[in-house]
């Protein structure tokens, strides 16, 4: 198979929550690939060095400051995107939180506040975008979805809840836009160190835990799910709908 495939060049990828961690490695990928990146989030001042950081490399880079939770902002910041940049050709909807306390004392204001930056986001950024990519007939979403969309652990019901939503958006996703020729698909990393992540990092007990449950036995590094993101954002992957590859050291497969 041809290595042009895989390539971006040319393409306009939007990918949010991509100041820091998963969205951020996923951001530097498509751009190594050969993808014009704009990154978003609601801090300005992280976005900036973010952009900075990957521009220095010589990446095309632009930032897009916008609450991916107000529909009124994601619709302004579309627009705005493809006046600026051009067409966006593809979408990861990154954004996401996570608040850990046992079921029984789940606040309902937490639980209401996942739902809106998990799920909901992806809804009101997918639908935005998409209209574009049908009126043009191509385009790639890519949903991050979780382990969790399949599997739970104590005290993360919640976002449990949302990533399976997330996983069953991406197959609702496909199921209405695959004939305008987009193909909507999710990745469900395992466990990787990210600062969302970095209480369990620093807890010597669960690390220990994870290392034996998982196949692998250790934890993922960020860089590790880039090449699922430029695989299901390109070519190569023109014939893949409403699937969610785990990058997940084999956790998924095993008891």
């Amino acid at each position: 198979m041809s290595s042009n495939r895989f390539s971006l060049a040319g393409k306009i990828a939007l990918v949010t929550g991509s100041s820091q961690g998963i969205g951020l490695a996923i951001a530097e990928g498509l751009a190594e690939a050969g993808a014009h990146v704009v990154l978003n989030g609601r801090d300005a001042a992280k976005l900036e060095q973010a952009r900075a950081a990957l521009s220095a490399r010589n990446f095309k880079v632009s930032v897009a400051a916008f609450d991916v939770t107000d529909e009124a902002a994601v619709t302004a910041g579309i627009a705005a995107i493809e006046k600026d940049a051009g067409p966006i050709a593809i979408l990861v909807n990154n954004a996401g939180m996570q608040f850990r306390t046992p079921l029984e004392d789940y606040p309902l204001e937490k639980w209401r506040e996942l739902m809106r930056v998990n799920v909901e986001s992806a809804f009101i950024v997918g639908k935005a975008v998409a209209k574009g990519m049908i009126a043009r007939k191509a385009g790639k979403i890519i949903n991050i979805g979780s382990v969790q969309s399949e599997l739970g652990r104590p005290t993360i019901a919640p976002y449990t809840a949302t990533k399976g939503a997330i996983k069953m958006l991406t197959r609702g996703m496909c199921a209405d836009w695959a004939k305008h020729g987009i193909q909507v698909n999710a990745i469900g990393p395992g466990y990787f160190k990210t600062p969302l992540n970095q209480a369990l990092v620093d807890n010597p007990e669960f690390s220990a835990w994870l290392e034996k449950r998982t196949p692998a036995g250790r934890w993922g590094n960020v860089e590790e799910l880039v090449g699922a993101a430029v695989f299901l954002a390109s070519g190569a992957s023109s014939f893949i709908n409403g699937h969610i590859l785990y990058v997940d050291g084999g956790i998924t497969s095993v008891l």
